[in-house]
């Protein structure tokens, strides 16, 4: 199991057994590099044990605390720190840790494991019985060399995924497989499966006396500057990635005052056969003007159409489970930082916290109830297959899914908040939670596995405690800039409303644009919203075509023992003749083939050769 993980830790590996329970760690060393960082580590009497992965920025205050209460320390770590505030506070502790983490916590006395993921989903804890076994690991490949663990896909799952491209509930597309929910632990003893507890959730909700423009602008300013020299602390370099956006290049602009020559890193795309609003994909010329403002060491990669053919069997290995978005520029971007990096710093979030998304929100801020809300928001996350061809699709597998109702999991999302929502800026604010819960949740399991397979550790500053705190109390309208216009929209009006309702304004993030004008130029701050996304609509038609025929318009495709050739191929030629953009259709098309080929039916033992797994870091450079 630890030799399929090797790539998250390529820095040494321990293995801790108490009877029947087996403990195994990967290090990726960060913080304190010599062995007293070696783990599982447990207390001098033994009884706790801790396998650890992430890293707690506040290490170094609690540290404090426990040095004043009586704790002595071996070493410079924060695994140590969690370790023994985890003795000290139990459970309590985990609220008080700012950052990543999933963790492991065994007590030899009372024989219970207690597992935790992060507030945000930025670490991944996978959990499995299977046999009559309880198994948990970082990735589900590990899973795999355990003999009591077979492969099937979770129907569920996979009906889940078709509709949003994504799984809002824990399930996975391998059966038995659940994913730990962020803001939770769960306490498992021997033969008695726990359910997990929520400790923390996203909670975004309109203050009842708004704050002066200038406090709030204020009050950001202080919260992100700390945030990003928060997360800078290390024993080994960090450096940045750079979109060109305005995230990535206010973490840039921060982080360059306390690092000289900080490297930063941009993934540009070949656009010269591209059309339509792709051919603004490519944004490496506004990020080489911020490398030229805070005098960073640039480093680029240009992606064509044939890289994503080249990288699909290895991403996803490493991503196991499919999840929003066509991902592998996010495994090129990671693999060049890890030349140069062991740590890089992300944008991520910003979009989720601050309103990054205005067109997605405006679709659904005037309402008559809640349920109308939903049903408004649900057509619209409805990513890959709109439920009027679902059942036509997955026909080969109906009977196994027809009582799986997509809108109920879609509203589930909200059962833990109140749906007495009487505003626009009630509706704004639970759009900003299901984000955050849900297409966030997914870009952070993106992001960890596809930098972890080269060992490289991802941070995101926007994901600081204290600076979420502020953003969930936030007005809308610091946020968004045309909430106005839209209530007096009359939706019901006759003629197109697309440039008026829906428009990718300037809009969106106002806090930040305001707090970047200190730093940043015009045409970054004032810019509209850009994703990290190559031109695949395009190349799917053009460069491209030869691959996805071969793959997906075939018959034998063995993603067709579930799917239904012929709905699909109705779906797919309306992209290829121009009449509907399916390429995240065709994306997800062309990703679980390849599962099923990596994971249904390999053509080769899941175990890596002893060459792979012993010198993971130098593998990782050289692919």
């Amino acid at each position: 199991m630890l030799r399929l993980i090797a790539h998250r830790g390529p820095d040494g590996s321990g293995v801790y057994t108490d009877g029947a329970f087996g403990l195994g760690h990967r290090r990726l060393s960060i913080i304190d590099l010599s062995t007293a960082g070696h783990q599982p580590m447990a207390t001098a009497d033994g009884r706790y044990v801790l396998s650890y992965n992430g890293e707690v920025y506040n290490f170094k205050e609690i540290r404090e605390e426990l040095i004043a209460l009586g704790y002595s320390f071996q070493s410079r770590t924060d695994s140590e720190v969690v370790l023994k505030a985890l003795v000290q506070w139990g459970l309590g502790a985990i609220p008080r840790f700012n950052g990543m983490f999933a963790l492991a916590l065994w007590d030899s006395h009372t024989k219970e494991l207690t597992l935790a993921r992060d507030r945000f989903g930025i670490k991944p804890l996978y959990c499995s019985w299977s046999g009559g076994d309880f198994m948990f690991a970082s990735e589900i490949k590990a899973l795999l060399a355990h003999p009591a663990f077979q492969v099937n896909v979770d129907l569920e799952g996979l009906t889940e995924y078709m509709t949003f491209q994504n799984f809002l509930t824990p399930r996975t597309l391998f059966h038995n497989v659940t994913l730990l929910p962020p803001g939770t632990w769960m306490t498992v003893k021997a033969g008695k499966p726990a359910e997990p507890t929520r400790y923390w959730d996203f909670d975004f909700i309109e203050p009842e006396f708004a704050r002066d423009d200038d406090s709030y602008l204020e009050e950001f300013k202080s919260l992100f500057d700390a945030a990003v020299r928060r997360q800078l602390v290390a024993d080994c370099p960090v450096g940045s990635y750079l979109s060109g956006g305005m995230d990535s290049s206010m973490i840039t602009g921060v982080a360059a005052r306390h690092i000289d020559h900080l490297h930063t890193f941009t993934v540009g795309f070949d656009l010269r056969s591209a059309s339509g609003m792709e051919i603004f994909f490519d944004e490496r010329a506004v990020a080489e003007h911020i490398s030229y403002l805070f005098n960073t060491e640039q480093y680029e990669f240009v992606l064509k159409a044939g890289d994503m053919e080249r990288i699909i069997p290895k991403l996803v290995w490493h991503l196991e489970e499919p999840r929003i978005g066509q991902s592998y520029p996010n495994m090129y971007a990671a693999r060049l930082a890890r030349h140069y990096n062991k740590v890089v710093l992300s944008g991520a979030g910003g979009d989720e916290l601050f309103g990054g998304y205005p067109w997605r929100y405006y679709r659904s801020v005037v309402n008559d109830d809640f349920e109308h809300y939903i049903d408004k928001y649900y057509q619209f996350w409805q990513r890959l297959i709109p439920n009027r061809h679902l059942r036509a699709v997955l026909s080969p597998v109906w009977e196994s899914v027809e009582h799986v109702w997509t809108r109920d999991i879609f509203k589930n999302v909200f059962k833990t908040h109140s749906d007495q929502l009487s505003r626009p800026e009630d509706y704004i604010n639970h759009s900003l939670y299901f984000e955050a819960r849900t297409f966030l949740h997914g870009l952070l399991v993106v992001e960890d596995k596809l930098s972890m397979a080269h060992g490289l550790e991802t941070r995101v500053p926007f994901l600081d405690n204290q600076l979420v705190d502020f953003a969930m109390r936030l007005p809308a309208r610091q946020k968004l800039g045309k909430l106005d216009e839209v209530i007096r929209l009359n939706e019901n009006e006759p003629g197109p409303k697309t440039e008026k309702y829906f428009q990718k304004a300037r809009d969106g993030k106002l806090i930040l644009r305001r707090a970047a004008r200190d730093y940043l130029p015009e045409s970054v701050t004032d810019g509209s919203k850009q994703g990290f996304s190559a031109p695949d609509a395009s190349w799917f038609r053009g460069e491209s075509i030869d691959y996805v025929r071969s793959k997906i318009f075939n018959r034998d495709a063995k993603i067709y023992d579930y799917l239904d050739y012929n709905s699909s191929k109705v779906l797919i030629d309306e992209h290829m003749n121009g009449t509907e953009n399916r390429r995240l259709l065709i994306w997800s098309l062309l990703y679980l083939e390849q599962w099923c080929e990596s994971f249904l039916y390999p053509s080769q033992p899941f175990l890596p050769s002893p060459s792979e797994s012993e010198q993971p870091a130098m593998d990782a450079i050289l692919v």
